[in-house]
């Protein structure tokens, strides 16, 4: 028996090809294999922005900081001997008075305007508003009572070292009267009057620099 064979015509050729279709298009020579999208900065650039944005931000947290938390005062003249000295350095809340009013024996700073100069003092809070003060001979005392004031160093204020007295005065409401440590060095409420709380800064509440004259006020 013979077995015959007939080729395959031009049409059935075509209608093979036409049948093959690949059954995963990664299998295709024909198609690449997608790239990654570009990345933009490079490592060194990408390092270099965050830097920037870590130190943009602290800046403005040291800005907000200064503006209406915490400043720090340079210590000039003696009027606070011997609490505190020239070149003392010294942080300030400057929330203090936001949150509730002054006290008794405060260390505060205080912003004073004589014709065109301006400048900051520093000085310890002693009458209150509605408060009556009298100072006579080194004796302050505040409604009819003596003031005690344990803060002060004998060396520097004693009889014949205490700058000007004062006659009895009401302080006026949302006011405090302030003087310096230094009772005959001290340009304070005895020359300047009372002092509106407006015009206080901020509560000085540590000397932080130089280190041997650390301390909490």
């Amino acid at each position: 028996m013979t077995n015959i064979f007939t080729p395959p015509t031009s049409d059935d050729a075509e209608q093979a090809d036409e049948s093959v279709s690949p059954s995963n298009p990664a299998d295709s020579p024909d198609e690449a294999e997608p790239k990654p999208p570009p990345t933009g900065l490079s490592s060194g650039a990408r390092a270099f922005f965050d830097w920037v944005v870590v130190v943009g931000v602290a800046l403005l947290v040291a800005i907000l900081v200064r503006t209406f938390l915490l400043a720090h005062f340079i210590v000039e003249g003696q009027s606070m001997n011997s609490t505190l000295s020239p070149g003392d350095r010294v942080f300030v809340n400057k929330m203090s008075y936001r949150l509730h009013d002054p006290n008794r024996g405060d260390v505060v700073v205080l912003h004073e305007i004589s014709g065109v100069s301006e400048r900051d003092l520093i000085k310890r809070v002693i009458a209150l508003p509605g408060e009556e003060i009298e100072i006579d001979n080194c004796v302050i005392r505040i409604d009819g009572r003596v003031l005690r004031e344990p803060y002060l160093d004998p060396s520097v204020v004693a009889p014949g070292r205490c700058g000007a007295g004062l006659e009895a005065t009401v302080i006026p409401e949302d006011q405090v009267f302030v003087m310096g440590d230094n009772r005959s060095g001290s340009h304070d409420s005895r020359a300047l009057g009372a002092i509106p709380y407006d015009d206080l800064v901020g509560r000085a509440f540590v000397v932080f620099w130089p280190k041997p004259d650390w301390q909490w006020l």
